[in-house]
């Protein structure tokens, strides 16, 4: 067992450094998946915790009342991914994404899927989703794996500093470009992916840039939130949530 991050592969194009339960990760890895569909680019599915990104803060205070569970579940099925990445390697890691993801974010709103999240039922249902042994779900509760699972945090957070979310991408690891995001609430088409991934790209190679950010967002558009919509309703975000929606403010 790997208690510190592994290097990067030469055989990969763009490392995603993923966590399952981040709607803007979710969605922003169809759109990666979209471009190195039509590329020649191989994505390394890497991994970080929000959970354990956050883990000095205050949950209590400092986020929405329902996300200390989410972070908890997205870090215990990280700790399967990281089982199955030991044993088989990366490249089961790819259908991993997409089962986890799809048995979720796909469900309809209402569906009760929170509640269910990386449960030794819902991990099993993911792992027969992307043809991998049922046994991995074993690992949701071995907290061994939290120290790699740790370092692999911080090295996404040393490449982009520590003021980030997820998810974070390097394009041509692990000296090339790294960015969090970009956070997007919709999948781009097929025609619009490319053309995104080089917009950003060369927005981010540029020398001098550092950020640029806008708190205004649509709803992400997911089945399990309520479905797409012509006209998204938009919401102003603050730190990864909605602004007015911190546990603090319940009380205010």
């Amino acid at each position: 067992m790997k208690t510190t991050a592994p290097p990067s592969d030469p055989d990969y194009d763009i490392e995603f450094f993923w966590d399952p339960v981040c709607p803007f990760a979710w969605i922003t890895s169809r759109w990666v998946e979209k471009v190195a569909a039509q590329t020649d680019y191989k994505v390394d599915w890497r991994f970080i915790s929000l959970r354990i990104l956050n883990k000095d803060k205050d949950y209590a205070t400092e986020f929405p009342p329902e996300y200390e569970h989410g972070h908890t579940a997205g870090l215990r099925m990280l700790r399967v991914a990281a089982a199955i990445r030991d044993d088989l390697g990366r490249d089961p890691m790819a259908a991993l994404v997409t089962a986890y993801g799809e048995s979720y974010w796909d469900k309809p709103k209402g569906s009760g899927m929170r509640s269910h999240l990386s449960t030794v039922e819902h991990a099993e249902e993911v792992l027969t989703a992307a043809g991998l042994p049922t046994d991995y779900a074993k690992a949701l509760d071995d907290t061994s794996w939290d120290a790699m699972l740790e370092d692999e945090t911080e090295l996404a957070l040393a490449r982009t500093g520590r003021d980030v979310g997820t998810p974070i991408i390097t394009f041509q690891p692990p000296d090339g470009l790294s960015f969090f995001g970009p956070v997007i609430s919709r999948v781009p088409s097929d025609e619009d992916a490319v053309r995104l991934w080089d917009a950003v790209t060369t927005l981010a190679g540029f020398p001098g840039f550092a950020e640029m950010k806008r708190s205004l967002r649509e709803v992400p558009q997911l089945n399990i939130l309520g479905g797409t919509a012509d006209a998204p309703q938009q919401e102003d975000w603050q730190g990864g949530h909605r602004r007015g929606h911190l546990a603090a403010d319940q009380d205010q």
